[in-house]
């Protein structure tokens, strides 16, 4: 089975990264194929709203000039994607808010692509505005037809300077814990009979 983490941080080795990375980890354990990707500053656009998705319905955008539609088709193949930002002003940052919006669309464009999948936030915070990032990115995948696996807390852990976050013991903790669910939860998914029901 197939995971892939998407940094939306700008910052190499920061903190969104470490709890990626932790998340990975317990899901290498149990024979997952982990990959990790960056889009935070690489200045991925935001939609346009042209719905040349919906008319071309080729599971891409028609902006292709930014990387979006490589990170769209790893996300295309992943059995679990788990998205990463830092809290700037209570939200996520502006590039990972880009391939949220995209993402999302082309997928409802293209017959609820991601229907089906497992979805999990992450999110990094120095103090206060967790809750309505990790909400912003978990919108995304409520529309789209995802399943979101909980954990032991919601998915957050809190530092400012780089690997900070790995003196949050009960926000690394929550990360092995959350590669465990998704282990458990894709492994199940796998393993039933039927597609996911159609709406």
């Amino acid at each position: 089975m197939y995971v892939l983490a998407v940094n939306g941080s700008p910052r190499d080795g920061g903190n969104t990264e470490v709890l990626l990375r932790e998340v990975l980890s317990s899901l290498a354990e149990c024979d997952w194929q982990t990959e990790i990707v960056k889009v935070g500053g690489t200045a991925i656009r935001g939609c346009t709203a042209c719905y040349k998705c919906f008319e071309n319905k080729d599971n891409r955008c028609i902006v292709s000039n930014d990387g979006f539609n490589e990170i769209y088709a790893k996300l295309l193949q992943a059995d679990a994607m788990i998205l990463g930002s830092p809290t700037y002003f209570a939200a996520v940052s502006a590039d990972l808010k880009a391939l949220l919006e995209r993402a999302g669309f082309v997928a409802i464009a293209n017959g609820n692509a991601f229907s089906g999948k497992i979805g999990s936030a992450v999110v990094a915070v120095r103090r206060g505005g967790a809750t309505h990032a990790f909400d912003s990115i978990n919108h995304m995948f409520q529309i789209s037809r995802m399943i979101v696996p909980g954990s032991t807390y919601w998915n957050m852990g809190i530092g400012r300077e780089k690997e900070e976050v790995k003196d949050d013991a009960e926000g690394m903790k929550n990360m092995r814990h959350l590669g465990k669910v998704i282990n458990w939860l894709g492994r199940s998914i796998k393993n039933s009979p039927g597609d996911y029901p159609a709406g």
